[in-house]
């Protein structure tokens, strides 16, 4: 297995890490988990303020989370959470799907019975789980599992800096994709790993990041205002279908 430690969009900052750094994190979290929704502002005093900081390390992680595509900084006028890009959201879909299919045929042939029981562990606290923030977190959680069973860590965690836009998205998509859905699609993925079957468990994986696709348009619908680029999803949805 990977020595690296795992990260995800919901991780903690490290305590040793730079105070910008660890802002960083805790506002890309709070960005991802819709908490600080596009369009609203950020004030470095009041940020400053929250987090008993000096301004520097605030504007420093300001400028970190503008290179991310999560803040908008408009000279004069203020730093704004940026919306969603949709084209964003669809590339780094793909790119996730290649990646993760090729995770779920290794896991298939390494995992051992103790990452069998710690999938279906996995599963048992998203079935008691019912707040749709949380319901979120442990489905991202679910996907690390299968990187570090697989021994992918290092790749799950350089996706994590192509997939700030996607999170977001699949946060809103949390509070609407039924619970049972996303809790079959894991099992069918853990049974088909515990089965060992590669082929069984990269369709599992396909068929559940597909989903995104599905959804999206309803996302779409309810929050308008939330993305940009909107246009490129009716071509995907051409094109995939």
């Amino acid at each position: 297995m990977d020595p690296a430690p795992i990260i995800n969009a919901y991780s903690e900052p490290f305590v040793q890490a730079p105070f910008a750094v660890q802002l960083q994190i805790r506002l890309r979290k709070r960005i991802i988990r819709g908490e600080l929704p596009p369009g609203t502002r950020l004030s470095e005093q009041e940020i400053a303020d929250q987090y008993e900081l000096s301004r520097q390390p605030v504007r420093e992680a300001f400028i970190r989370l503008a290179g991310e595509g999560l803040l908008e900084i408009r000279p004069q006028r203020g730093t704004f959470v940026t919306r969603i890009d949709m084209e964003w959201v669809l590339c780094t879909r793909f790119i996730r799907e290649s990646l993760e299919s090729d995770i779920v045929r290794l896991a298939a042939t390494r995992a051992q019975p103790q990452d069998h029981e710690a999938l279906f562990a996995q599963i048992a606290r998203h079935e008691a789980e019912t707040d749709p923030a949380n319901l979120a977190q442990l489905d991202e959680e679910f996907h690390a599992m299968l990187a570090r069973i697989s021994g992918k860590v290092m790749v799950w965690n350089h996706l994590q800096q192509l997939k700030v836009h996607l999170d977001r998205a699949r946060h809103l998509l949390a509070a609407m994709t039924p619970k049972d859905d996303m809790l079959a699609q894991h099992r069918e993925i853990a049974q088909a790993i515990a089965a060992q079957d590669p082929d069984r468990a990269e369709a599992a994986i396909r068929d559940h990041l597909r989903r995104v696709l599905m959804e999206l348009p309803g996302v779409l619908r309810l929050s308008p205002n939330y993305f940009t680029k909107t246009d490129t999803l009716a071509e995907t949805l051409a094109a995939e279908s």
